[in-house]
C-alpha cells in the first residue's frame, strides 16, 4: 500500500480530546490488515541495523512490538510509572498541560546497544526526548525513531534532531 493509501486509513475526531484539536485515530489503521501489516513493514525498514526497538506506553508498544518481533529484534517497552514489579530508572519530562514521567528496567539494555524508537504519533517531541533521555541514562546508543503519523508545525522532527534522531515518518497532517 502506498503512503497514501495508508494515510487514507487514519480517521480524524474534531475537537478531541479538546475544542481545537483534531484527534488522529489510529484504530482505523490497526483494524485494517493490509494497512496495519503495510505500515509494520515500513517502519521495520526505517530502524533496520538497531539492536533493539523501543516504544512508549500505550500506542508505541503497538508499533514498537510488532517491529521487534518483524525484525526479530528485542522490544524494550518504556513504561508508565509504577508498572514495572523491578528496580527501575526514571525520567521526568513536561507535557502540554502538566509533568509526566517514563521509566524502564535498566538491565533490560546491554551497554552500547543501539536502539531505535518506534511509535505512533510525533507531536512536540517531549514523550520521545524522554525516552531518549532514559535509553541513554541506562547506557543505550540511541540515534533513529520513526512514527506513523508526524504534526510538523508542533516540532517535533527539528527537537528530536537536535539531540542527534535521525527521524522518519510515514504520513505528515497539518494542524493539531
Amino acid at each position: 500500500m502506498t503512503p497514501e493509501e495508508l494515510k487514507a486509513l487514519i480517521r480524524t475526531i474534531p475537537d478531541f480530546p479538546k475544542t481545537g484539536i483534531q484527534f488522529r485515530d489510529i484504530t482505523t489503521l490497526l483494524g485494517h490488515g493490509p494497512g496495519f501489516a503495510a505500515t509494520v513493514e515500513w517502519l521495520a525498514g526505517e530502524v533496520e541495523g538497531a539492536e533493539a526497538v523501543a516504544g512508549m506506553e500505550a500506542r508505541g508498544f503497538i508499533f514498537g512490538a510488532a517491529v521487534a518481533a518483524r525484525l526479530g529484534l528485542p522490544f524494550l517497552p518504556i513504561r508508565k510509572p509504577g508498572k514495572l514489579p523491578c528496580k527501575v530508572i526514571g525520567v521526568d519530562y513536561e507535557l502540554e498541560y502538566g509533568l509526566d514521567r517514563l521509566e524502564m528496567d535498566p538491565g533490560s539494555i546491554a551497554s552500547g546497544q543501539r536502539v531505535a524508537i518506534v511509535d505512533d504519533l510525533l507531536a512536540t517531541g517531549g514523550t520521545a526526548l524522554a525516552a531518549t533521555e532514559l535509553l541513554r541514562l541506562a547506557g543505550a546508543s540511541v540515534d533513529r525513531a520513526a512514527f506513523v503519523i508526524d504534526l510538523p508545525e508542533l516540532g517535533g522532527n527539528e527537537r528530536l534532531a537536535r539531540e542527534g534522531l535521525a527521524v522518519r515518518t510515514l504520513m505528515q497532517f497539518a494542524g493539531h
